[in-house]
């Protein structure tokens, strides 16, 4: 659906809504993108981390040269070095050549392929409840190569490399708990962001771009540029913000999915992880970790490994996680955190109220667009049952950031 705000944005600017074709390939590779796709394919899958390739950064498949350079050469020094030989053989004068550096991934993204199996099944799973294409998923093979510790220099963290303040939009992010390093946490917080972009966006060329260059960043390079086609703004657009990087990311993204559909071409008998299909249950009050591993018999190794939102230094499961476990182990935790809680040495101590059961609910933290239809709609549950739930009436409207109790169906 688009909404009515982009429909106006278009009439202001003069553009056209998501054409029908669009809609029916949501991942088109856009004309005047073509070499640019090709490119990335190269640095996916021929050239390694000791590889740099110079190249002309407007069109990527204009390659200059290809030298080998270890991991440690700054690629600033490398490209005043071989600016001038590079120059030289092709007749022109040295400050007219257009060249950037790229290095070879190849090892990163064998990685990456490698590494996606533990999780995609879930990943899938979770867009497809989103009603967000699945291909996305494959997201993370630019971002972090699915590595859920991966850490930029300018804070973006987990797979899908979340700032901290877009993070928080959809998730808890602090110095105990962060569920930016968690794959299913983050994979709803994604599913998500990308959806409300293309909400926002009408294409999914311009919402998959506006994972890296922002949203507010693309309504203005489509109004700068007078379009909403893609192809058309990276020519055309000309802003310090949007580098090769922001022009970039949609064709790195089709290279990564052509790829990993034909992984077996690219990259024969590949040795995947295999698949970690992790069950969950909600905890309604703060739960003491040491207590309920002890209760559960489990390790507290383990626990954080299935759970890495937690760093080792949280000592309770704040109220609203959703604890991660394999299915025979999620029973035990389950069953451990029902177990009424030891009586406390504490004057005058009242006995505690006994616990609803930790699978009676699902928690849901409201984000922006959310309304009580599609939060029903999502979790398969009617209005009338969430309000009655969290005591609104009918006239109530929702917070960015409330946290709403839905009734887990049996």
């Amino acid at each position: 659906m688009i909404f009515p705000s982009f429909v106006f944005f278009c009439l202001l600017a003069g553009l056209s809504p998501v054409s029908a074709a669009e809609q029916e390939n949501p991942f088109p590779v856009l004309p005047g993108l073509e070499n640019a796709v090709e490119f990335w394919k190269l640095v996916f899958t021929r050239y390694g981390a000791n590889e740099v390739i110079f190249h002309d950064p407007q069109d990527p498949l204009k390659i200059h040269k290809v030298a080998q350079a270890s991991e440690r050469e700054d690629l600033g020094r490398l490209i005043k070095q071989e600016t001038p030989g590079i120059a030289a053989a092709q007749g022109v004068e040295a400050g007219r050549l257009r060249i950037r550096a790229q290095r070879g991934v190849k090892e990163r993204f064998v990685s990456g392929l490698v590494l996606s199996r533990r999780y995609l099944d879930q990943m899938q799973k979770i867009f497809r409840e989103e009603d967000v294409p699945v291909d996305l998923t494959y997201l993370p093979l630019v971002e972090s190569s699915f590595d859920i510790t991966a850490r930029s220099r300018v804070g973006a963290l987990g797979m899908w490399q979340f700032m901290p303040a877009t993070g928080k939009k959809f998730m808890r992010v602090g110095p105990l708990v962060d569920e930016r390093r968690d794959p299913l946490e983050s994979t709803r917080a994604a599913a998500k962001l990308l959806k409300q972009n293309y909400e926002v966006l009408g294409s999914w060329p311009l919402a998959i771009t506006a994972y890296n260059h922002g949203r507010e960043g693309m309504l203005r390079a489509s109004a700068a540029a007078g379009s909403t086609d893609l192809a058309v703004i990276v020519k055309n657009y000309d802003s310090p913000t949007f580098g090769f990087a922001s022009k970039n990311f949609y064709a790195e993204f089709l290279a990564a999915v052509e790829i990993a559909k034909k992984s077996e071409e690219h990259f024969p008998g590949l040795d995947f992880h295999p698949p970690l299909p992790l069950e969950e249950f909600t905890v309604e009050r703060a739960t003491t970790i040491s207590t309920l591993l002890k209760r559960a018999g489990l390790s507290h190794a383990e626990f954080l490994a299935w759970n890495p939102a937690l760093t080792a230094k949280v000592r309770d499961i704040p109220a609203g996680y959703r604890v991660k476990a394999p299915g025979e182990k999620i029973e035990a935790l389950a069953a451990a955190y029902q177990k009424p809680a030891q009586p406390v040495a504490v004057a005058k101590a009242k006995p505690a109220a006994p616990a609803a059961s930790a699978l009676s609910w699902i928690f849901h933290r409201v984000v922006s667009g959310d309304t009580l239809w599609d939060i029903a709609k999502n979790y398969r549950v009617t209005v009338t049952a969430i309000q009655t739930a969290n005591r609104l009436n009918n006239g109530h409207r929702l917070a960015i950031g409330q946290q709403l109790r839905i009734p887990k169906k049996a």
